[in-house]
């Protein structure tokens, strides 16, 4: 008798309390073999190729393997274990093979490239029409031309992709939870503020153990650079954080790096590309490397001279206050925090009372509200993971269904580092009926106490505020094909939605909506307000130039021929060489645990962080200039950007939306680099 699979069976919510680690595969099995019959159904098709039993059958195929997928994959970020992880380097390969399966299927390409020769005649609209091109390309760009031994390559070098890309990330995972730092001597947390050594106390005793105790997790890891007194202590965490994925042992990444971007380089050279960044570069709104790196030059030019001059001042500090003669990487959160203090009397822990995670949220919904009309909902009915998620449904400003929402904040064992929104349901049009996405945030933020709530720090709270606006992106999708909704849009284009919510952040009509006392209620004061402006722009040279490196760094693991490189490290050094200011640490390495390329999908597109800043930087001007929480440019944001996904060029949202191509000097000037410009 066949056990019932949840997964299996139809669902509108993930069924998350019914699903056992067993059913995974049986389901992605079942799953991979249901689509697979939906793909032959396309191609025996005696009727001739149309846009509607071709392009639209095949974007509504496998539907129940995507739920399956998403359900799954976000599991094994957010909640994994062992198991899952060894299901993980099972299905994965599969997973590969089966889009290969799709892509390299002949008959299925000759029908869409039939229904494409044709495209000029068939009278589209533009989402039908960038629907066409997009899975047209898809074939043409991702092996379909190829002769039979190179399919058979390109094959095993995914499935190979699909590993490596697993394991680095479990091996980064597991160096984050291997490392304890226990402190037994109260001098050790010296100068921790007292809701950090009582976290860090707390922690300590959820182990068994006594004293307190710091780990490579964030809300942990950053209080204790940025507060902790004893130098040596820093830089022994400093060491561990930047060295994981480097210690020649069963975790290490080095082997995973130089087999990830050699097998990427191979995989282009296949499909007729010079380096894996020209094959990704081509659907990317910068279209080139040599793009990617004028503009990532023509930045570090701007921010460079900012960058040095900062570094001095902090260095002059840190000899004036404790006679260090050398500033180290373990001493910059230190002394920047000192300073900024001193220079604008503002204390990140002078803050946290006024941000209470739950006060924080409510407030990115009030902004959500004022701007787009939506209302939020916390519900107790709908299924979860785990304890600590939150579940709201989300409706418009005519009461009608928009979306749900999963909210997941405090850091576990089972999850990785970082924060990122995720869907479980993309949003879609069919038969009439526009069915609705869920959709969810996950971070890693300080976890309330014995005797305080969760209280965020101000980076905490524009961390929320990003993961929310990719949240909106996918929320407010409104397009007809799944595979053009929400989020599903060219990677430099993805973080203007996230990044533009930031801003709010610094606005005093906004504060005003959230920023209250969590014990008295009172409002942030105004001169905190202002200080939080003040400092915006703090060190900004610096971290303009922090964020360029790993741009440059990207850019050089996949944009030349990577497979004469030996060294990781030595590799890696050299990339670093135009944007370091900082001495080396022969102990560190930054590429084995640099998931976003090596792991996520940012292979060639760390530089889109900043590329969507100055897109973010001038959308908001618009915003500041009509008012922050105008309405007739919050519809226009969302009607041009927030709804309509992948369905149009980026490009030509933006313009739809701002009536003109993106300046750089909002960056610039935002950033307070604007008096370097020529």
């Amino acid at each position: 008798m066949s056990i019932a699979n949840p997964l299996l069976e139809p669902f509108d919510l993930a069924p998350f309390s019914k699903i056992k680690n067993e059913h995974f595969k049986p389901a992605f099995l079942q799953a991979i073999e249901d689509a697979r019959a939906e793909i032959d159904a396309i191609v025996e098709n005696p009727e001739a190729p149309t846009f509607e039993n071709t392009l639209e059958a095949l974007d509504f195929s496998g539907q129940q393997l995507d739920r399956v997928s998403s359900i799954f994959f976000n599991l094994n970020s957010a909640e994994t274990n062992e198991e899952i992880q060894k299901i993980a380097q099972e299905v994965s390969p599969l997973l590969s093979d089966f889009g290969n399966d799709i892509i390299l299927n002949e008959g299925l390409f000759q029908r869409v490239k039939s229904v494409y020769e044709q495209r000029n005649e068939l009278d589209l609209t533009p989402e039908q029409l960038t629907l066409l091109e997009k899975r047209y390309k898809k074939f043409s760009r991702n092996g379909a031309n190829l002769n039979e031994e190179d399919k058979k390559r390109l094959r095993k070098i995914d499935a190979e992709l699909a590993k490596l890309k697993l394991t680095f990330g479990e091996n980064v995972l597991a160096e984050t939870n291997k490392y304890e730092l226990l402190l037994a001597d109260e001098k050790d947390v010296e100068g921790l503020p007292e809701g950090e050594k009582e976290a860090a106390e707390q922690l300590a005793q959820s182990k068994g153990k006594k004293g307190w105790l710091i780990t490579l997790d964030y809300p942990s890891y950053i209080p204790f650079m940025k507060y902790a007194k004893n130098r040596a202590l820093r830089k022994e965490l400093s060491i561990a954080f930047g060295s994981k994925g480097f210690h020649n042992n069963e975790l290490d990444n080095q082997e995973n790096v130089l087999k990830i971007v050699a097998l990427r380089h191979e995989r282009a050279n296949l499909l007729g590309y010079p380096t894996h960044a020209h094959f990704v570069l081509e659907e990317r709104m910068a279209e080139t490397p040599e793009k990617v790196m004028d503009f990532l030059n023509e930045l570090l030019e701007k921010a460079k001279p900012a960058a040095e001059r900062e570094f001095n001042e902090l260095e002059d500090f840190a000899k004036q206050l404790d006679n260090i003669d050398q500033l180290e990487k373990w001493d910059s959160a230190y002394y920047s925090e000192k300073l900024k203090q001193k220079l604008f009397n503002l204390d990140d822990e002078k803050l946290k009372p006024y941000f209470k995670l739950e006060n924080v949220i409510n407030g990115v919904f009030k902004v959500a509200e004022m701007l787009f009309g939506l209302t939020f909902k916390e519900v107790s009915n709908i299924d979860k993971y785990h304890d600590e998620v939150k579940t709201f449904e989300v409706y418009g400003a005519s009461n009608n269904f928009i979306s749900l929402f999963y909210a997941d904040f405090h850091p576990r064992a089972g999850k990785r580092g970082g924060a990122w929104m995720t869907s479980y349901k993309s949003q879609f049009t069919l038969n009439g009926t526009n069915s609705r996405p869920h959709i969810s945030n996950v971070c890693n933020f300080t976890k309330p106490t014995s005797t305080k709530p969760s209280l965020l720090t101000f980076n905490e709270v524009t961390t929320l505020f990003h993961e929310f606006g990719h949240g909106l992106h996918g929320m407010l999708a409104n397009t007809t094909y799944p595979s053009l909704s929400g989020t599903s849009v060219y990677w430099d284009f993805v973080e203007l939605p996230s990044q533009i919510m930031e801003n709010w952040c610094y606005e005093k009509e906004a504060l005003e909506l959230f920023a209250h006392h969590y014990e008295t209620g009172e409002l942030i004061p105004m001169e905190l307000i202002e200080k939080i402006k003040e400092s915006a722009t703090f060190q900004e040279g610096m971290a303009t130039v922090r964020q360029l490196s790993f741009g440059f760094l990207d850019m050089a693991w996949h944009g030349t021929d990577p497979t004469g490189i030996k060294d990781v490290k030595a590799y890696e050094t050299k990339a670093f060489e135009g944007t370091d200011l900082f001495p080396k640490t022969p102990e560190t390495c930054m590429s084995t645990s640099f998931s976003h390329i090596f792991q996520g999908g940012y292979s060639s597109g760390y530089y889109s962080y900043k590329w969507a800043e100055v897109l973010d930087a001038d959308a908001f001007a618009y915003f500041k200039e009509q008012g922050i929480f105008n309405k007739e440019v919050a519809d226009k944001f969302k009607e041009h950007v927030l709804s309509k996904g992948g369905t149009e060029n980026p490009m030509e949202l933006y313009k739809r939306f701002r009536g003109a191509e993106p300046k750089i000097e909002a960056l610039l000037e935002r950033a307070g680099l604007v008096e370097l410009k020529d």
